[in-house]
């Protein structure tokens, strides 16, 4: 993080990126602290415009000290810390706490992340409820809008709750992936108390999301990212590879979020000029007979045997890569099998998706299983004389693709076609899971 200092006669020689600004006057006194997502401009307007506060502290200014920044989330929270470190004059004086904005966090299992213009050590913790809980609060962050956006962004990443009263059912945060619903959890273990287990697992990675969420609202996103990355690492050297790709997807968007959206676009102008053509190396590397233009994964999602349903996802082929249609996604509530089997749930997708004439006929099929779920997707093949489609399958545990001729490591694929395969993984169990969560909400509420 550079800091530089320039005379009030260099204004024109600031940067034209996002920051953080302090106002000086004689003897290093520090007047105001702002911040910018364009800092030529932001400063310019406080002596070309300025407004009734400006005019208390502007014609002492002598020397304004900044510190360029990737991005304007980075500015809010480095704005936030040197604030409350600094205490300027007048960021004080023409503030009281009700103008200033606060993010709280609960002190609870499932923590709530909420914000507020007035922090207390304790809130209460519901309408009808005399107990209370702890909360702790980051800021103050002067800029309420900006906050809320910071807080939408860094959701998608690490979702979390911000009910103040645990509901009994899942709202919409919980259908678009934001939170993890706590509230379903509960509901779950007084049916069956066998997932105490699965549901301490979920809550400890729910904290861990909640720490993160913090750090990074306390200006720790370097060593966090860092973080990210050792863990990431020894999670893939484990063969631990469907947690690792979900940290990846992590420190990925936390990147995008973090960095200048004109160096992103740059970056992906850059990448267009030079980008591999996935299907051709795709078709090369399990000698196909042609390019598949259209690529279908299925998963089966379930908890025991209730509410057993599976997806069907669809890969377009456009531009030498694959991108997710989702407009030809499917999902199958399981009628005829009664019992847990994931290979016979398999069977019963297959069967009804070739029940439909009408549909594209795919040119890969993706099977998210082993040689049993191979086998089974290859004999409703034959059933419906479609045994020219070929069926790649990804077995969980030994990290395998499968193929009617051949199996390959995954780590053996070029790094292209690895990320299309676990794109595939992903997306189908991300689609099959969305809708069994929707199931069991569904029972859930009825009963």
């Amino acid at each position: 993080m550079k800091v530089k200092i320039i005379d009030i006669k260099e204004i024109s020689k600031l940067p034209q990126v996002p920051g953080v600004y302090l106002f000086y006057g004689e003897k290093r006194q520090l007047f105001y602290i702002g911040k910018a997502s364009n800092l030529k401009k932001r400063v310019k307007n406080h002596f070309q415009s300025p407004i009734y506060k400006d005019n208390l502290f502007i014609k002492d200014v002598k020397k304004i000290e900044y510190i360029p920044l990737d991005s304007e989330i980075e500015a809010l929270i480095l704005e936030s810390q040197l604030i409350k470190k600094k205490k300027p004059k007048f960021n004080i004086l023409l503030r009281d706490d009700k103008n200033y904005f606060f993010v709280g966090i609960t002190k609870e299992d499932w923590p709530r992340v909420f914000i507020t213009h007035q922090p207390f050590k304790v809130q209460q913790k519901g309408k009808n409820s005399n107990s209370k809980v702890l909360v702790n609060y980051i800021g103050p962050f002067t800029d309420g809008r900006a906050l809320k956006e910071t807080l939408k962004l860094l959701r998608k990443v690490f979702p979390y709750r911000s009910c103040k009263t645990m509901p009994s059912h899942p709202c919409f945060w919980y259908q678009l992936e934001r939170c993890p619903a706590p509230c379903l959890f509960k509901k779950e273990l007084e049916n069956n108390p066998q997932l105490k287990k699965q549901i301490k697992k979920r809550k400890i990675e729910y904290q861990k999301n909640i720490k993160n969420l913090k750090d990074i609202l306390l200006g720790k996103k370097t060593s966090l990212l860092k973080d990210l990355k050792k863990e990431m690492k020894r999670l893939s050297n484990n063969l631990n590879f469907e947690e690792a790709n979900v940290l990846l997807q992590k420190i990925k968007n936390l990147e995008i979020i973090f960095s200048h959206r004109a160096l992103v676009n740059k970056w992906q102008t850059e990448e267009e000029k030079t980008k591999i053509d996935v299907g051709a190396l795709l078709k090369k590397t399990f000698n196909l007979k042609k390019i598949p233009k259209r690529i279908e994964g299925y998963d089966i999602s379930n908890l025991g045997e209730k509410e057993m349903v599976g997806s069907l996802v669809v890969f377009s082929y456009k531009n030498k890569k694959y991108i997710p249609n989702k407009k030809e996604y499917r999902h199958f509530k399981i009628k005829k099998i009664k019992k847990q089997s994931d290979v016979d749930c398999l069977k019963e997708v297959l069967e009804r998706r070739f029940n439909h004439p009408e549909w594209k006929i795919p040119d890969l099929i993706y099977i998210d299983g082993g040689k049993t779920q191979l086998n089974a997707a290859k004999k409703i093949l034959e059933k419906y004389k479609k045994t020219q489609i070929p069926i790649i399958a990804l077995a969980k545990k030994s990290k395998i693709v499968y193929n009617i001729n051949f199996n390959i490591p995954l780590d053996k694929l070029p790094q292209e076609v690895k990320i299309l395969v676990l794109n595939l993984k992903d997306e189908s169990h991300r689609f099959a899971l969305l809708y069994h969560r929707k199931k069991r909400s569904q029972t859930m509420f009825i009963n």
